[in-house]
């Protein structure tokens, strides 16, 4: 073990705690919005006690998120200082309008509707949410175009005596077809996870406080959720699909390897589970769906997809001799993960729904126990799928011009790398316990009682009282 194995540990065990908070704050944060709507257009307290209600669990995630989200964003001064003098001109652009625009613009406004509930105006109340949540989508797509740049290099240079990337056409990368398509991929998912929050509350205090005068709020909370669990499904399905025929085109290597396929095949199957030999190179028994890797690929089913050995030989011509395959078991098994936990919360949404048709209250224990389970589904195939995202493109830290060996920080030592991990791991598994009990403390006490609804109008009275504020 040396300093770049523990650096690329850390930043891995980073951003995948990092990512457990960033889906449920982006989806959570426009069904809020979605909710406080409903009540401003109706006036039905059912819908001011759920906007509350998941506004506050939603707050406590947003918080989380931003605390590990800095963190991250500090290791590339600290660990990868190689990689920030080589591609920071680009690369840090989007970041640096990310924080200068849309952090800031989330921020402000998420304090405004904190503790704006009655001091501002119902509509400019509304409109802060709306621009929280506006501005937690923007930073989202800053953030993706950034890292979509290293899947993809466009819009840069190579400076010939420096040795740096310098930034020739910043549209080229926000524009990237890479983050084009992950953008909506990637909102698919925080919605997945934003819903399945939903019903698994809802859920579990419609089944355990079943005469409570709220059901009614519970039984709506859990078929919205639900719907939009189904629909969410549905996009990540349609933007995945088209999201695996730009990674053929542009890192043909990470759809090989999300297959395991070492020779060029036209047609390709998709193997549903393969058992190969202990290193991996040859196969032993798989169950395969013919075609459909060449058309998730290519679009045609009898498209080809090119093998890792060939790939293999390409790239050691083009870039050199050494290995440019990836982990083989890590991208294929993410894969497969990320796409079964996925399918399992759009299942479970499915079920919910069959529950309460024709006005029925779902009384079954073991549909609680799934519906417990919903939310953890979808955090775990996100997770995964940025698992084989980022493990799919190794060995490049930026594809085609940086491998992730060079990019560490050469001054750092492997006992200083060691020690920063070993210190952000403890401080970041206390913060999981933390958000954990924060979590199900108020998800479990249930929605606030609204008996005293601030008032209608949208006049901007100085003397209201501060009943519904945080």
């Amino acid at each position: 073990m040396d300093a770049l194995d523990v650096a690329r540990w850390q930043f891995g065990v980073t951003t995948v705690y990092h990512f457990l908070f960033v889906p449920l704050t982006i989806g959570l944060s426009v069904l809020v919005a979605i909710l406080q709507t409903m009540w401003h257009r109706t006036g039905n307290e059912r819908y001011l006690k759920l906007t509350k209600f998941y506004g506050k669990l939603f707050l406590i995630n947003f918080a989380m998120g931003v605390v590990t989200g800095i963190v991250q964003e500090f290791q590339f001064g600290m660990n990868w200082s190689d990689y920030s003098r080589f591609v920071g001109d680009v690369f840090g652009a989007p970041l640096a309008i990310e924080a200068l625009v849309a952090f800031f613009l989330e921020s402000t406004f998420i304090g405004l509707w904190i503790f704006g509930w009655d001091r501002l105006p119902k509509r400019a109340h509304l409109a802060s949410i709306w621009a929280a949540a506006i501005g937690t989508n923007l930073s989202a797509y800053f953030i993706l175009a950034a890292n979509s740049f290293m899947q993809n290099p466009v819009g840069y240079r190579i400076n010939p005596d420096s040795g740096r990337a310098e930034l020739t056409d910043f549209p080229a990368v926000l524009t990237n077809k890479v983050a084009l398509i992950t953008f909506p991929h990637t909102l698919a998912g925080s919605f997945l996870v934003a819903g399945s929050l939903i019903v698994a509350v809802g859920l579990w205090h419609v089944i355990r406080n079943r005469d409570s005068a709220d059901t009614g709020a519970y039984r709506f909370a859990t078929k919205f959720g639900s719907w939009v669990v189904l629909v969410a499904s549905a996009a990540v399905l349609f933007t995945g699909d088209i999201q695996g025929k730009i990674m053929t085109d542009v890192q043909p290597m990470k759809m090989a390897a999300a297959e395991g396929l070492y020779t060029t095949e036209s047609p390709a199957s998709f193997s549903v589970l393969t058992i190969g030999s202990l290193d991996g190179s040859r196969e032993v028994f798989a169950l395969k769906i013919p075609y459909l890797l060449s058309y998730l690929g290519t679009g045609d089913p009898n498209g080809t997809v090119h093998g890792i050995n060939d790939l293999q030989a390409q790239y050691a011509t083009q870039y050199g001799a050494g290995s440019y395959t990836p982990i083989i078991p890590v991208t294929y098994w993410s894969f497969r993960f990320m796409i079964a936990f996925g399918m399992a919360a759009g299942a479970i949404a499915l079920l919910v729904l069959w529950s309460q048709r024709k006005g029925r209250t779902p009384s079954s224990k073991w549909l609680l126990r799934a519906g417990l389970a919903m939310p953890v589904l979808p955090v775990l195939a996100n997770s995964f799928g940025w698992i084989f995202t980022e493990m799919g493109r190794q060995p490049w830290i930026v594809f085609g011009e940086m491998l992730t060996r060079n990019g560490v920080s050469r001054s750092v030592s492997l006992t200083e790398v060691l020690t920063s991990f070993t210190a952000f791991t403890l401080i970041y598994a206390t913060l999981a316990v933390i958000e954990v009990k924060l979590l199900l403390r108020y998800a479990k006490a249930g929605v606030p009682d609204v008996s005293e609804q601030p008032p209608t109008d949208d006049t901007d009275d100085a003397e209201r009282p501060l009943a519904f504020a945080y």
